[in-house]
């Protein structure tokens, strides 16, 4: 896959040098080498707790104007340069935010996300809030998802896994239950653990196709995922 450069956005300017400068001054070491070590050691952190980097957040981005997607893909790509991983963060609840400024076109980035320097954390927030909402609004790229739940790459084969897990009653269930057994076989914890949540979250909205699903192919899904996917049902 090559990789995309940010491109440039007089916005993503103002936002990274805002950014920079008021996440910096709150750097807790102390907090930031616990979070380090929760995370198992993925990337450094500057040691913001949740709440208080979405108050920075806000200040961050007061005052200026509504992105649009050639603003929002530069400051993603901009963050994920940078080390320490609230810059992550911040991203995506951008993303989140301005989820319908973006397009279609804006899936190859989300992937770039993905693989970069990859872990739950970002990639679970991804998948769930900006892939599938991506996918949601051009159901055409749910060809692209049957190849992402073929990829060697976990994290992206995860993204497939999850990328429904907002969808309730607008789930594609024929594909959520396809994408569970392509991958039930899979030896990874995070495939195994995905599996099982997207069942589990679907099991909110129709409860006894989940277990009826799991009744049937017990045998081939992980202990892992059964336990997870039941867990909803009752």
């Amino acid at each position: 896959m090559s990789v995309a450069a940010p491109p440039p956005s007089a916005f993503a300017d103002t936002v990274l040098t805002r950014l920079i400068e008021v996440y910096g001054a709150e750097a807790d070491p102390e907090r930031a080498a616990r979070m380090r070590a929760y995370m198992k050691d993925v990337a450094p952190f500057l040691g913001l707790p949740s709440p208080r980097r979405r108050e920075l957040s806000k200040a961050v981005v007061a005052g200026t104007p509504r992105p649009d997607e050639t603003d929002l893909t530069a400051v993603a790509l901009r963050c994920w340069e940078l080390p320490e991983r609230e810059y992550a963060y911040f991203a995506v609840d951008l993303l989140r935010r301005h989820l319908r400024r973006l397009t279609s076109s804006f899936l190859p980035v989300a992937r770039q996300l993905v693989v970069t320097v990859p872990w739950w954390d970002t990639v679970d927030l991804l998948a769930a809030h900006v892939v599938g909402g991506l996918v949601a609004a051009d159901p055409a790229l749910t060809a692209d998802m049957d190849a992402w739940i073929e990829d060697g790459d976990l994290w992206v084969a995860r993204t497939a896994l999850l990328h429904q897990l907002r969808h309730k009653e607008s789930t594609d269930t024929e594909r959520l239950f396809a994408y569970c057994l392509r991958q039930a076989g899979h030896p990874d914890f995070f495939i195994r653990k995905a599996i099982g949540w997207s069942l589990r979250e679907y099991a909110k909205t129709d409860p006894d196709a989940v277990r009826s699903f799991v009744a049937a192919h017990r045998d081939v899904l992980a202990p892992l995922s059964v336990r997870e996917a039941l867990k909803a049902t009752g």
